[in-house]
């Protein structure tokens, strides 16, 4: 018996009441997949894509890491932008944060966590941009909350600027890009107002965004 015994039974379990509620589910799912979005999101257990959007398997291409990071030197999510837009033909990529965001609050506090501190050094810079508007905030809270979607802003302004999109752009590829925002508390996703779909309008709408998220917290 394996550590793994409970996890492979809860497995068979599903797979068998899946077959039973419809039997043609696995021969469809193991066809080519055709996907209609990428969702670049966190790594957060609490934040299941699919879930949270009542969408089934197949519907989403899925990347994940700490704190929703888009790197420009990062192979591996460039890899996945690549193969999304190039491969699949997506047209919408959604970039995907979360409040209460244990990532963000790691660089929020600049304490020592070992190698997560350089994976989330971007977002400290982003800190350090903003912190005297930051400090304007009255709780601690909503100081890291804001810092949670301006990390969604900014990450969203990364995608933008990689090669793959300037591409995809140059070649009048109908490619959408949006910021989103998920709530624990509630469930609710919250749209960030960052969508865009060419390089001319990037800076309004980033400017916007930007500013919108002072608007909510600083009364």
């Amino acid at each position: 018996m394996t550590s793994l015994t409970k996890l492979l039974e809860r497995n068979k379990n599903w797979a068998k009441k899946v077959s039973k509620e419809k039997p043609d589910f696995f021969d469809k799912l193991s066809q080519q997949q055709k996907p209609d979005y990428l969702w670049i999101g966190c790594s957060d257990s609490r934040v299941s894509e699919n879930q949270i959007v009542d969408l089934p398997a197949g519907k989403i291409f899925v990347h994940r890491n700490i704190a929703n990071q888009f790197l420009q030197g990062d192979m591996n999510s460039n890899s996945v932008l690549q193969y999304a837009v190039e491969t699949l033909n997506i047209n919408h990529i959604i970039l995907c944060g979360h409040y209460s965001c244990g990532g963000v609050l790691t660089a929020f506090e600049d304490s020592y966590n070992g190698l997560v501190d350089h994976w989330v050094e971007n977002i400290n810079i982003i800190k350090c941009e903003y912190q005297e508007s930051l400090d304007k905030i009255k709780e601690i809270n909503d100081q890291v909350n804001a810092l949670c979607e301006l990390n969604v802003i900014y990450q969203v302004r990364n995608i933008y600027s990689s090669d793959v999109v300037r591409r995809a752009w140059a070649s009048d590829s109908n490619l959408y890009i949006h910021g989103l925002i998920y709530k624990l508390t509630d469930g609710n996703l919250i749209d960030l107002n960052i969508s865009i779909t060419n390089q001319k309008d990037l800076n309004n709408v980033f400017k916007n965004a930007v500013n919108a998220v002072f608007d909510r917290y600083i009364k």
